[in-house]
């Protein structure tokens, strides 16, 4: 735990240094007003998406909020895992679309929401969705939603800024080739704090994968129930994937990913029996991983980490 915070922690800074340094650099060579103007609507976007985004997600999922008469399991394993996590109970919703998944989103702790879908619940048993519960209960429990909105304000700025340069230049009177070569720099930087963000945001899915564990729930079953998600994606129409591409950051895997992660699981369930055992894990545990360049290369443009790589973090979790 003490690495993936590490990890996070100097990831977080080393983004803040870059932005620290183009406000020196670009802001005395382009004219701090203009500068500073970019920065200023990239927060206020950011602050419009903090403040819009739960209500855009209701309305993108289909989201509906629910008691906990109708669905009395699933209301206990949240009130479970948050009490174990120290928060505050967070609402609990359904989502009526059929592909398996679930997400945890909102402005903070006291306004938490963990939404699982409907497919979900006809895939997994209830060990295993009381893992996945814990896994969104950490992200909650984390503040890391917080965290990637708050990260994800740099890359936007790196873009507007390099369009800014690449077609109307620096201050007046600079020489256009100037200015678009100050373009190209900020675009670089652009593509650079994008893959730091993407990177960022799969640190915090090891973070919620081990949060899970440390509330209790088993390492088998939260394996068990990536292995079951990425069949369950696969199975699922390619429309429905489509329509929440926009959103697959919120989610538990990448279901735009299950394809080809078939693949990579397909020898981990030895005993045929649809689950990752604990057997299966300490077989796993064991192995030595190795990644094609173009899974390394899928990975890194990619908000989840490799899903064999998350199953062997699981086998060495307790």
């Amino acid at each position: 735990m003490f690495f993936l915070q590490f990890r996070m922690g100097l990831l977080v800074a080393f983004l803040f240094a870059i932005l620290y340094a183009v406000v020196v650099v670009f802001g005395t060579s382009m004219g701090v007003g203009n500068f500073y103007f970019y920065l200023i609507i990239s927060f206020v976007m950011m602050f419009i998406q903090f403040m819009v985004g739960p209500k855009m997600v209701e309305w993108s999922m289909r989201v509906r909020y629910v008691k906990r008469e109708e669905y009395p399991g699933l209301y206990a394993m949240v009130e479970d895992q948050a009490q174990r996590a120290g928060i505050p109970m967070p609402r609990v919703c359904v989502a009526a679309v059929g592909i398996p998944n679930a997400f945890a989103f909102g402005r903070g702790r006291g306004d938490g929401r963990v939404c699982v879908s409907e497919g979900i619940m006809k895939l997994l048993n209830d060990e295993e969705l009381k893992a996945v519960i814990g896994h969104e209960i950490t992200h909650i429990k984390n503040r890391d939603v917080v965290t990637i909105t708050m990260l994800s304000v740099i890359p936007i700025l790196m873009y507007r800024l390099a369009w800014h340069l690449m077609w109307f230049g620096g201050r007046r009177g600079r020489d256009n080739s100037s200015g678009a070569m100050l373009g190209l720099i900020a675009f670089l930087f652009y593509f650079i704090t994008n893959l730091l963000v993407l990177y960022a945001s799969r640190i915090r899915e090891y973070f919620a994968d081990r949060g899970s564990i440390e509330l209790g729930n088993r390492p088998s079953a939260m394996a068990t129930a990536l292995y079951k998600l990425v069949y369950g994606s696969a199975r699922t129409g390619k429309d429905a994937i489509r329509n929440v591409e926009g959103l697959k950051a919120f989610f538990v895997n990448d279901p735009s990913r299950a394809l080809n992660e078939i693949r990579e699981l397909r020898d981990l369930d030895l005993d045929n029996s649809g689950t990752i055992d604990m057997a299966e894990l300490s077989v796993l545990r064991g192995q030595e991983l190795k990644m094609s360049f173009g899974d390394r290369m899928m990975e890194m443009m990619s908000t989840h980490p490799n899903m064999l790589k998350r199953i062997k973090h699981l086998s060495q979790l307790s």
